[in-house]
């Protein structure tokens, strides 16, 4: 009995040790992730999962605060990022970072939540919520989690008044003229952040060449320090050389 309980206890500390290590059960900040402003004072932030103007139409789990943390590389890459820009008066925005497990999970159990569509006339308008694990809007994992993957734009310097977003009011869909969707105050890039929707892939043809310009910006710039792009979403960039490719952690922005 001694030998099945020494067992079950080298086993439990075990766990807890593999967990702890992996950023599944931390509750701090890592010493090697940075807040991107100690890093880049200058750069704009729009965390959109702090608030209620995103896909689920609410904060997200594990979002404390409105706070961008990602890994020191890619802190460092970005900033190389953001010189470049600043000498055309533009700037990075940034709407999401590092993500916590449990907000991937507050994404899972909203997308299985079917009769929940009340974001769907602006962020998904052309999708049925059904479909969205299968098409690959929504997955169990997601790269944010390793801390070195942003989701990203350009704005003009000085940064435009952004428009304020109010719970329940009309939506306009997100693949729509810049004129006619959410007043967001980056440069146009053909869609808006979060766009479930075709236009959103970076090498859509069918987006205006004006638009196509400003995504080939984006993506040159960050290719050029380092960052590789998501093929269906002009947004999403994450280090080549990421530090921590095989783990996912789970601490809280705070």
């Amino acid at each position: 009995m001694k030998s099945k309980w020494r067992m079950t206890g080298i086993l439990v500390l075990t766990l807890t040790f593999l967990c702890a290590n992996a950023g599944w059960t931390e509750n701090k900040i890592p010493d090697h992730f940075v807040d991107v402003q100690t890093v880049i004072p200058s750069v704009t932030l729009d965390i959109r999962y702090h608030g209620d103007h995103n896909f689920l139409g609410t904060r997200v789990d594990g979002y404390l605060a409105p706070k961008c943390f990602i890994t020191a590389p890619a802190a460092e890459a970005l900033a190389k990022v953001q010189a470049e820009l600043q000498e055309f008066s533009l700037s990075v925005k940034i709407y999401d970072c590092y993500r916590p497990q449990q907000a991937v999970d507050h994404f899972v159990r909203w997308a299985k939540d079917i009769k929940d569509t009340k974001t769907k006339a602006e962020f998904y308008p052309t999708v049925d919520k059904r479909n969205l694990f299968r098409d690959g809007y929504i997955a169990e994992k997601s790269g944010h989690s390793r801390g070195s993957t942003i989701d990203l734009t350009i704005v003009p310097v000085p940064v435009p008044a952004e428009g304020k977003y109010i719970p329940g009011q009309s939506l306009e869909a997100c693949y729509l003229p810049a004129a006619k969707r959410f007043k967001d105050n980056s440069i146009d890039m053909g869609t808006g952040f979060d766009c479930f929707h075709e236009l959103s892939h970076p090498g859509n043809l069918k987006v205006g060449d004006p638009q196509r310009v400003k995504r080939l910006l984006l993506k040159t710039l960050m290719d050029k320090h380092g960052f590789k792009n998501y093929d269906k979403e002009w947004w999403h960039f994450t280090l080549r050389n990421e530090p921590y490719p095989d783990t996912y952690f789970d601490f809280p922005v705070k």
